[in-house]
């Protein structure tokens, strides 16, 4: 993602907030001759913490200015009993179900642990500390428990089975049928069919689970602070701009090394120095020491990563599923496993030859500056920079001083939002943030208020890497709620008192995740369960990356893209440099997380019958080895022990979703180019289709309707250079 995760709040459970419906009951005791409706009004715990009511502050946003650290894990305990109480109370109501006092009545439940839950959650990823990852660890198993006496409850089972049953009689929107579908399949899948004994260990492997996922989650952030590397000299930093050699200076003396010099390592394997260190042992050090981080010590995670593993492989086996990844895979756009490791596998033999390519090119150029070793994983980014700057005068320091961070936001994705959508963003002073990192933004639609939007996007030790897109309040119609939503980055911080700059590919990123943004900004459904970001993986990175396509659209690039220091509008030659770039060294960019995506295939297609792998390392040398990319050149985005999409963030046999969903956007935006660009009426239509539909609809059906046909792989394979394309500028191929 450009590592992002999706990444909303957690969603614990599809009574997590609240909506309104628009159909009118089939009662049916009435129509099966059953009793008639008698009184019922349960008994349900009150909450005494700030979340007990909605949030007095504009548009319901959080208070984080009211919460001690050490009061969240006893706010979020209380909200869990009350959650389960309402939950409880439905389920033994004494009425006959119908869509009203069953489904509408859990959408309508979970209020306030909703709303405490998706506060902490961002801190967890944000701002994290001891006395917040202490709780984190300590909920992580109350909140599994908490799911599983959800969905394993059988007389709440019982009614919606009832409903389910049903249907056919029923009088429903496409909505309400969309609703009942999920709530049935997501019972069944969390087990609502098992006999009691299965579903006494599922509830144990469940509880299990999550409380290894928070442990590996800690300790992959703990492993990549722990892996930066000291440097004794500044010569050896030949190569960075004195800006980052003083901020490297800066964290050395942080973190008790004075007089010397730090790197550190981002959240993929690869890490953007790679690039500018001429020391080749320095580089050597940097990226092995990103490679190997997390396989020992306190950071370590392979134990953790080996239970986790096994305890997947025998909850699939409970299901009676033929692996893990048919298990998870049961709401997504592609279903299948086989089909979507066929998606990648047949990408893989011109990708392999692309890498080919590229290193016999990159070993060629290090051997015309007067050296004799074989390019080593460690030399491929320094080469191809380069490549890169010989083939299209691309300087990426030079280029990052157009990019100021709040420039960037404020007059280019702003103004794309206001072109394509009618929005327009007001700073605001007045709402508390849990970092002064933060900034919070009211979005207004045509002139009217709609949602609020919180930014977060510099890189510090106490947030997770990569970048996500969260809830801190659900859209709902039946709560009058409108959406508050947040984007988290992790942009390298500059030397004091220097501007706050983003290279090229932190642009995207903050395109992608704004993409996020608009797509929980426009959620207009009556039920949350269906609401904006609250889809499959495999459509969720649909929008996002849809709108990275923006950044480059040289009328909003113009109105960005302004040197810092001058306010020059950045050149047309170096506009045409990123332009004629953009398919350059896909052997790495697109082999890095094609191999990642197939990985983690590998590591989900166990057959469960079969014991689960014990040698983790070994286990993903002989995965990188069968997927057939040049590994030893191009390590994967992402290693086992620091693979934390798909051991905490759901994206367990899910990884392929960034390379699907690529695949729907590169489709989608030609459909944009052919039918008049970046227009307000365009916007409308991305609205209508789309952006504003959640999961109220299927996947296919809103493709389908924005572009009025199924998706094509072609677009995506031109824009990687796996199929010729158009040539570029100069007769320059779109591969190194």
């Amino acid at each position: 993602m450009k590592s992002r995760l999706l990444a909303t709040t957690t969603i614990i459970a599809l009574a997590a907030s609240a909506c309104t419906t628009t159909m009118e009951d089939t009662d049916m005791a009435t129509a099966s001759g059953l009793p008639q409706t008698v009184e019922y009004d349960p008994e349900i715990p009150a909450a005494t913490s700030i979340f007990a009511e909605a949030s007095p502050l504009y548009m319901h946003a959080p208070q984080f200015d009211r919460v001690q650290d050490s009061e969240w894990q006893g706010i979020i305990e209380e909200a869990i009993a009350i959650q389960l109480a309402e939950v409880e109370a439905i389920a033994n109501n004494p009425n006959p179900a119908n869509m009203t006092n069953t489904l509408v009545a859990m959408e309508r439940s979970g209020q306030v642990f909703s709303r405490a839950y998706s506060a902490f959650s961002q801190i967890v990823g944000a701002n994290i500390n001891d006395t917040i990852a202490a709780a984190d660890e300590a909920l992580a198993p109350q909140i599994a428990a908490m799911n599983d006496t959800i969905y394993l409850n059988p007389q709440l089972f019982q009614r919606v089975k009832a409903i389910y049953d049903n249907r056919a009689a029923m009088a429903m929107t496409p909505e309400d049928a969309m609703l009942l579908e999920v709530y049935y399949q997501n019972f069944v899948h969390r087990g609502a069919l098992l006999g009691d004994e299965a579903q006494t260990e599922l509830r144990d492997i469940n509880e299990r689970l999550s409380s290894l996922s928070t442990q590996i989650s800690q300790r992959i952030t703990t492993g990549q602070n722990q892996a930066a590397i000291v440097v004794d000299t500044r010569e050896e930093l030949s190569g960075l701009s004195d800006g980052q050699i003083t901020s490297a200076a800066q964290l050395a003396t942080e973190r008790g090394h004075d007089g010397k010099y730090m790197i550190g390592v981002s959240n993929t394997s690869g890490v953007a120095m790679l690039s500018q260190l001429h020391d080749r042992d320095v580089r050597e050090r940097l990226l092995m020491a990103s490679l190997n981080r997390n396989q020992s010590g306190e950071a370590g995670t392979l134990d953790a990563i080996r239970e986790t593993i096994a305890l997947r492989n025998r909850r699939a086996q409970l299901f009676g599923e033929p692996t893990h990844a048919n298990w998870q895979m049961y709401d997504r756009m592609v279903s299948d496993p086989q089909a979507a490791i066929k998606f990648m596998a047949d990408m893989v033999p011109a990708l392999r030859a692309t890498q080919d390519r590229e290193a016999a090119v990159l070993q060629a150029r290090l051997e015309q500056d007067g050296h004799d070793f074989q390019l080593a994983a460690w030399d491929w980014p320094y080469y191809a920079e380069i490549v890169r700057q010989e083939r299209y005068s691309l300087d990426n320091e030079e280029i990052k001083q157009y990019f100021e961070i709040d420039r960037v936001l404020e007059d280019g994705i702003f103004y794309m939002a206001g072109e394509l959508y009618g929005l327009t963003f007001e700073k605001r002073s007045d709402i508390p943030v849990y970092h002064p990192d933060v900034s919070v933004y009211t979005v207004f639609h045509d002139g009217s208020p709609i949602a609020l939007f919180y930014f977060d996007p510099m890189q510090r030790d106490s947030k997770r890497g990569g970048a996500w897109m969260s809830n801190f309040v659900e859209q709902s119609h039946l709560l009058g709620l409108r959406p508050v939503v947040t984007n988290t980055q992790n942009i390298a911080p500059p030397a004091p008192g220097e501007p706050r700059l983003a290279t090229w590919d932190d642009v995207e990123t903050m395109f992608h995740e704004f993409g996020h943004a608009l797509h929980g900004i426009f959620a207009d459904q009556q039920y949350p369960s269906l609401s904006g970001t609250n889809t499959a993986r495999d459509w969720v990175e649909f929008p996002s990356q849809f709108h990275e396509n923006f950044a480059a659209l040289p009328e909003v690039l113009q109105r960005y893209a302004r040197h810092h220091e001058t306010g020059e509008v950045i050149p047309d030659e170096l506009v045409q440099a990123i332009n004629r770039a953009g398919r350059f060294n896909q052997g790495h960019g697109f082999g890095e997380i094609i191999a990642a995506s197939l990985l983690d295939m590998e590591w989900h297609s166990i057959d469960p019958n079969q014991p689960a792998p014990t040698d983790i390392m070994g286990f993903e040398a002989a995965a990188l080895e069968r997927i057939g990319l040049r590994s030893d050149l191009v390590p994967p985005r992402y290693r086992t022990p620091y693979f934390r999409h798909i051991f905490e963030h759901g994206y367990d046999a899910g990884y392929y979703a960034y390379t699907w969903t690529e695949m729907l956007h590169h489709d989608a935006y030609s459909y944009v180019e052919e039918n008049g660009g970046m227009t307000r009426e365009m916007g409308d239509h991305i609205v209508a289709t789309f952006l504003g539909q959640g999961h109220s609809k299927t996947y296919e059906q809103m493709f389908r309707d924005f572009t009025g046909r199924d998706p094509r792989v072609e677009p995506l394979l031109e824009a990687r250079g796996l199929i010729p394309g158009e040539t570029q500028p100069g007769g320059a191929s779109g591969v190194l």
